[in-house]
Protein backbone atom coordinates (compact mmCIF):
# COMPACT_ATOMS: atom_id res chain seq x y z
CA UNK A 1 0.00 0.00 0.00
CA UNK A 2 1.34 3.36 -1.08
CA UNK A 3 3.07 5.12 1.78
CA UNK A 4 2.12 9.23 0.21
CA UNK A 5 -0.33 10.85 2.32
CA UNK A 6 -3.24 11.12 1.17
CA UNK A 7 -3.44 14.96 2.07
CA UNK A 8 -0.56 15.62 0.28
CA UNK A 9 -0.48 14.13 -4.03
CA UNK A 10 -0.81 15.33 -7.04
CA UNK A 11 -4.01 15.40 -9.20
CA UNK A 12 -7.50 16.23 -8.73
CA UNK A 13 -10.52 15.98 -6.35
CA UNK A 14 -14.40 16.16 -7.43
CA UNK A 15 -15.78 18.66 -4.98
CA UNK A 16 -18.72 19.69 -4.93
CA UNK A 17 -19.44 19.92 -8.68
CA UNK A 18 -15.87 20.50 -9.74
CA UNK A 19 -12.68 19.27 -9.68
CA UNK A 20 -10.10 20.91 -7.72
CA UNK A 21 -6.53 20.44 -6.96
CA UNK A 22 -5.82 17.45 -4.89
CA UNK A 23 -4.33 19.25 -1.94
CA UNK A 24 -7.12 22.32 -1.98
CA UNK A 25 -9.91 19.60 -1.23
CA UNK A 26 -10.45 20.42 2.27
CA UNK A 27 -12.84 20.95 4.63
CA UNK A 28 -13.48 23.31 7.83
CA UNK A 29 -12.35 21.49 11.70
CA UNK A 30 -15.93 22.23 12.47
CA UNK A 31 -17.54 20.01 10.21
CA UNK A 32 -21.03 18.13 11.15
CA UNK A 33 -19.20 14.69 10.06
CA UNK A 34 -16.04 14.90 11.72
CA UNK A 35 -17.66 15.43 15.22
CA UNK A 36 -21.04 13.35 14.86
CA UNK A 37 -19.85 11.16 12.07
CA UNK A 38 -22.88 12.48 9.71
CA UNK A 39 -20.77 10.97 6.71
CA UNK A 40 -21.47 8.27 4.27
CA UNK A 41 -19.21 6.85 1.45
CA UNK A 42 -18.33 3.99 -0.84
CA UNK A 43 -15.32 1.99 -2.08
CA UNK A 44 -15.17 0.99 -5.70
CA UNK A 45 -12.44 -0.05 -8.35
CA UNK A 46 -11.86 0.78 -11.56
CA UNK A 47 -10.87 -2.24 -13.86
CA UNK A 48 -8.93 -0.69 -17.22
CA UNK A 49 -10.90 2.75 -16.73
CA UNK A 50 -14.29 1.16 -15.89
CA UNK A 51 -15.55 1.31 -12.48
CA UNK A 52 -17.38 -1.96 -11.64
CA UNK A 53 -20.86 -1.85 -10.94
CA UNK A 54 -20.77 1.84 -10.80
CA UNK A 55 -24.84 2.70 -10.44
CA UNK A 56 -25.31 0.24 -8.05
CA UNK A 57 -22.45 2.17 -5.88
CA UNK A 58 -24.09 5.43 -6.53
CA UNK A 59 -27.16 4.27 -5.81
CA UNK A 60 -26.52 2.95 -2.43
CA UNK A 61 -24.59 6.34 -1.80
CA UNK A 62 -27.67 8.11 -2.49
CA UNK A 63 -29.38 5.65 0.16
CA UNK A 64 -27.09 5.37 2.93
CA UNK A 65 -27.55 9.13 2.61
CA UNK A 66 -31.24 9.13 2.89
CA UNK A 67 -31.06 6.73 5.65
CA UNK A 68 -28.87 9.24 8.10
CA UNK A 69 -31.63 11.88 6.98
CA UNK A 70 -29.94 13.78 4.70
CA UNK A 71 -30.35 14.25 0.96
CA UNK A 72 -27.14 14.72 -1.97
CA UNK A 73 -27.93 17.32 -3.72
CA UNK A 74 -26.99 15.70 -6.65
CA UNK A 75 -28.62 11.83 -8.07
CA UNK A 76 -27.20 8.40 -9.40
CA UNK A 77 -26.60 9.23 -12.75
CA UNK A 78 -24.63 12.95 -12.29
CA UNK A 79 -22.64 10.89 -9.13
CA UNK A 80 -21.68 8.47 -12.08
CA UNK A 81 -21.04 10.99 -14.59
CA UNK A 82 -18.50 12.60 -12.16
CA UNK A 83 -16.47 9.33 -11.32
CA UNK A 84 -16.09 9.25 -14.81
CA UNK A 85 -14.86 12.41 -14.91
CA UNK A 86 -12.40 12.30 -12.37
CA UNK A 87 -10.98 8.88 -13.23
CA UNK A 88 -10.48 10.25 -17.04
CA UNK A 89 -8.95 13.52 -15.67
CA UNK A 90 -6.42 11.09 -13.04
CA UNK A 91 -5.56 9.57 -16.20
CA UNK A 92 -5.92 6.38 -14.49
CA UNK A 93 -6.81 2.51 -15.68
CA UNK A 94 -6.95 0.43 -12.47
CA UNK A 95 -7.66 2.29 -9.34
CA UNK A 96 -9.64 2.53 -6.01
CA UNK A 97 -12.50 5.10 -6.13
CA UNK A 98 -13.66 6.83 -2.61
CA UNK A 99 -16.86 9.45 -3.00
CA UNK A 100 -18.11 10.81 0.25
CA UNK A 101 -20.83 12.78 1.42
CA UNK A 102 -21.23 14.81 4.57
CA UNK A 103 -23.04 17.25 6.63
CA UNK A 104 -21.01 20.50 6.72
CA UNK A 105 -19.98 23.23 9.20
CA UNK A 106 -22.73 25.34 9.04
CA UNK A 107 -24.19 24.48 12.80
CA UNK A 108 -22.21 22.60 15.24
CA UNK A 109 -24.66 20.34 17.84
CA UNK A 110 -26.15 17.03 17.88
CA UNK A 111 -28.49 18.90 15.53
CA UNK A 112 -27.90 19.97 12.32
CA UNK A 113 -30.80 20.52 10.11
CA UNK A 114 -29.82 23.41 8.18
CA UNK A 115 -25.97 22.25 7.57
CA UNK A 116 -24.50 22.05 3.86
CA UNK A 117 -24.60 18.51 2.33
CA UNK A 118 -21.38 18.12 0.52
CA UNK A 119 -19.97 15.28 -2.12
CA UNK A 120 -16.54 14.89 -3.16
CA UNK A 121 -15.07 11.51 -5.24
CA UNK A 122 -11.19 11.24 -5.22
CA UNK A 123 -9.10 8.04 -6.99
CA UNK A 124 -6.33 6.63 -6.49
CA UNK A 125 -3.97 3.95 -7.48
CA UNK A 126 -4.24 1.11 -4.72
CA UNK A 127 -2.62 -2.47 -5.62
CA UNK A 128 -4.04 -5.58 -4.34
CA UNK A 129 -5.34 -5.06 -0.53
CA UNK A 130 -3.66 -8.35 0.37
CA UNK A 131 0.15 -9.68 -0.90
CA UNK A 132 -0.07 -12.21 -3.53
CA UNK A 133 2.03 -14.49 -1.10
CA UNK A 134 -1.13 -13.77 1.53
CA UNK A 135 -3.56 -14.38 -0.95
CA UNK A 136 -2.26 -17.61 -1.63
CA UNK A 137 -1.86 -19.53 0.86
CA UNK A 138 -4.76 -17.46 2.78
CA UNK A 139 -5.00 -14.82 5.04
CA UNK A 140 -4.83 -14.91 9.14
CA UNK A 141 -7.48 -13.72 10.76
CA UNK A 142 -8.60 -13.32 15.18
CA UNK A 143 -12.01 -12.76 16.88
CA UNK A 144 -13.17 -9.37 17.06
CA UNK A 145 -14.36 -8.18 20.52
CA UNK A 146 -16.20 -5.72 19.30
CA UNK A 147 -19.71 -6.51 17.51
CA UNK A 148 -21.77 -5.44 15.01
CA UNK A 149 -24.79 -3.71 16.43
CA UNK A 150 -28.39 -4.57 16.30
CA UNK A 151 -30.68 -2.82 13.39
CA UNK A 152 -32.66 -0.72 16.08
CA UNK A 153 -29.68 0.25 17.29
CA UNK A 154 -28.06 2.01 14.28
CA UNK A 155 -28.15 2.22 10.53
CA UNK A 156 -26.93 -1.03 9.84
CA UNK A 157 -27.80 -1.06 6.31
CA UNK A 158 -25.90 2.00 5.29
CA UNK A 159 -22.79 2.54 4.70
CA UNK A 160 -22.02 5.23 7.24
CA UNK A 161 -18.81 6.46 8.34
CA UNK A 162 -19.55 5.81 12.29
CA UNK A 163 -20.05 2.43 12.06
CA UNK A 164 -16.77 1.50 11.15
CA UNK A 165 -15.29 2.64 14.25
CA UNK A 166 -15.13 -0.44 15.45
CA UNK A 167 -13.76 -1.92 12.88
CA UNK A 168 -10.87 0.71 12.83
CA UNK A 169 -10.50 -0.56 16.89
CA UNK A 170 -10.63 -4.55 15.55
CA UNK A 171 -8.54 -4.10 12.63
CA UNK A 172 -5.81 -2.53 14.45
CA UNK A 173 -5.75 -4.88 16.88
CA UNK A 174 -5.75 -7.76 14.85
CA UNK A 175 -2.51 -6.37 12.90
CA UNK A 176 -1.02 -5.96 16.64
CA UNK A 177 -1.55 -9.19 16.83
CA UNK A 178 0.19 -10.33 13.72
CA UNK A 179 -3.21 -11.13 12.19
CA UNK A 180 -4.52 -9.63 8.73
CA UNK A 181 -8.25 -8.83 9.62
CA UNK A 182 -10.45 -9.65 12.24
CA UNK A 183 -13.81 -11.69 12.37
CA UNK A 184 -16.69 -9.83 13.75
CA UNK A 185 -19.52 -11.50 15.45
CA UNK A 186 -23.18 -9.76 15.78
CA UNK A 187 -25.27 -8.52 18.57
CA UNK A 188 -26.82 -12.50 18.81
CA UNK A 189 -23.56 -13.94 18.89
CA UNK A 190 -23.75 -15.43 15.18
CA UNK A 191 -21.00 -14.86 12.65
CA UNK A 192 -21.44 -11.44 10.83
CA UNK A 193 -18.24 -9.98 8.86
CA UNK A 194 -14.64 -9.14 8.48
CA UNK A 195 -13.99 -5.47 9.72
CA UNK A 196 -14.43 -4.81 5.87
CA UNK A 197 -15.44 -7.98 3.39
CA UNK A 198 -18.03 -10.23 3.85
CA UNK A 199 -17.83 -14.19 4.53
CA UNK A 200 -18.47 -16.95 2.79
CA UNK A 201 -17.51 -20.85 4.10
CA UNK A 202 -17.21 -23.99 1.97
CA UNK A 203 -18.78 -26.79 3.88
CA UNK A 204 -19.43 -30.10 1.62
CA UNK A 205 -19.24 -28.07 -1.93
CA UNK A 206 -21.65 -25.83 -0.76
CA UNK A 207 -20.94 -22.09 -0.09
CA UNK A 208 -22.81 -20.87 3.52
CA UNK A 209 -22.65 -16.80 3.82
CA UNK A 210 -24.52 -14.81 7.11
CA UNK A 211 -27.51 -13.19 5.79
CA UNK A 212 -27.20 -9.66 6.09
CA UNK A 213 -29.42 -8.38 8.34
CA UNK A 214 -27.58 -6.65 10.74
CA UNK A 215 -24.58 -5.25 8.02
CA UNK A 216 -24.04 -4.41 5.47
CA UNK A 217 -25.23 -6.75 2.11
CA UNK A 218 -22.03 -6.20 0.06
CA UNK A 219 -21.90 -5.16 -3.98
CA UNK A 220 -19.08 -7.74 -4.10
CA UNK A 221 -20.65 -10.37 -2.17
CA UNK A 222 -23.96 -10.53 -4.13
CA UNK A 223 -21.82 -10.54 -7.51
CA UNK A 224 -20.37 -13.87 -5.40
CA UNK A 225 -23.29 -15.44 -5.17
CA UNK A 226 -24.38 -14.78 -8.86
CA UNK A 227 -20.90 -16.38 -10.02
CA UNK A 228 -20.97 -19.00 -7.76
CA UNK A 229 -25.00 -20.03 -8.72
CA UNK A 230 -23.49 -19.53 -12.49
CA UNK A 231 -21.27 -22.09 -11.50
CA UNK A 232 -24.13 -24.43 -10.16
CA UNK A 233 -22.86 -24.18 -6.82
CA UNK A 234 -25.29 -23.90 -4.45
CA UNK A 235 -25.33 -21.36 -1.84
CA UNK A 236 -27.13 -21.17 1.57
CA UNK A 237 -27.94 -17.86 3.21
CA UNK A 238 -28.43 -18.56 6.91
CA UNK A 239 -27.47 -17.44 10.48
CA UNK A 240 -23.84 -18.61 11.13
CA UNK A 241 -22.60 -19.57 14.77
CA UNK A 242 -19.02 -19.97 15.57
CA UNK A 243 -18.82 -23.35 16.22
CA UNK A 244 -19.88 -23.63 11.90
CA UNK A 245 -16.35 -23.24 11.28
CA UNK A 246 -15.13 -26.81 12.54
CA UNK A 247 -17.44 -27.82 9.58
CA UNK A 248 -16.12 -25.96 7.33
CA UNK A 249 -13.21 -27.10 4.98
CA UNK A 250 -12.37 -23.53 2.71
CA UNK A 251 -13.33 -19.74 4.04
CA UNK A 252 -12.86 -16.64 1.83
CA UNK A 253 -14.13 -12.92 1.62
CA UNK A 254 -15.16 -10.48 -0.68
CA UNK A 255 -15.13 -6.96 -0.69
CA UNK A 256 -14.41 -4.54 -2.87
CA UNK A 257 -11.10 -3.99 -1.36
CA UNK A 258 -10.41 -7.56 -0.64
CA UNK A 259 -11.68 -8.73 -3.96
CA UNK A 260 -11.94 -12.31 -3.40
CA UNK A 261 -9.33 -13.44 -0.93
CA UNK A 262 -9.01 -16.91 1.04
CA UNK A 263 -8.99 -17.35 4.66
CA UNK A 264 -6.11 -19.98 5.86
CA UNK A 265 -6.68 -19.27 9.73
CA UNK A 266 -9.31 -17.99 11.81
CA UNK A 267 -8.22 -18.77 15.03
CA UNK A 268 -7.69 -22.23 15.87
CA UNK A 269 -9.60 -23.03 12.64
CA UNK A 270 -7.48 -24.16 9.56
CA UNK A 271 -8.50 -24.01 6.40
CA UNK A 272 -7.45 -24.69 2.85
CA UNK A 273 -7.41 -22.58 -0.53
CA UNK A 274 -9.32 -25.02 -1.93
CA UNK A 275 -11.06 -25.09 -5.83
CA UNK A 276 -13.80 -23.53 -4.83
CA UNK A 277 -12.56 -20.31 -3.36
CA UNK A 278 -10.10 -20.43 -6.48
CA UNK A 279 -12.81 -20.88 -8.91
CA UNK A 280 -14.06 -17.77 -6.91
CA UNK A 281 -11.35 -15.97 -6.91
CA UNK A 282 -10.74 -16.67 -10.76
CA UNK A 283 -14.26 -15.65 -12.25
CA UNK A 284 -14.18 -12.41 -10.14
CA UNK A 285 -11.38 -11.36 -11.87
CA UNK A 286 -12.84 -12.01 -14.95
CA UNK A 287 -15.93 -10.59 -13.80
CA UNK A 288 -14.67 -7.48 -13.09
CA UNK A 289 -12.86 -6.99 -16.66
CA UNK A 290 -15.41 -7.53 -19.01
CA UNK A 291 -17.19 -5.10 -20.57
CA UNK A 292 -20.12 -3.47 -18.73
CA UNK A 293 -22.55 -4.97 -21.42
CA UNK A 294 -21.58 -8.61 -21.11
CA UNK A 295 -21.83 -8.04 -17.33
CA UNK A 296 -25.80 -7.07 -18.03
CA UNK A 297 -25.94 -9.69 -20.16
CA UNK A 298 -24.51 -12.46 -17.71
CA UNK A 299 -26.42 -11.39 -15.13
Amino acid sequence: MSVLPFDDRDGVIWFDGKLVPWREAKIHVLTHALHYASCVFEGERAYGGQVFKLTEHSERLVKSADILGFKIPYGAAEIDAATNQVLKAMNLQDAYVRPVAWRGSEMMGVSAQQSKIHLAIAVWEWPSYFSPELREKGIKIQWSKWRRPAPDTAPTSSKAAGLYMICTLSKHEAERNGYADALMLDYRGQIAECTGANVFMVINGEIHTPKPDCFLDGITRRTAIDLARRRGIKVIERAIFPDDLKKAQEFFITGTAAEVTPVGEIAEHKFTVGAITRQMMADYSAEVRKPASQRSAAE
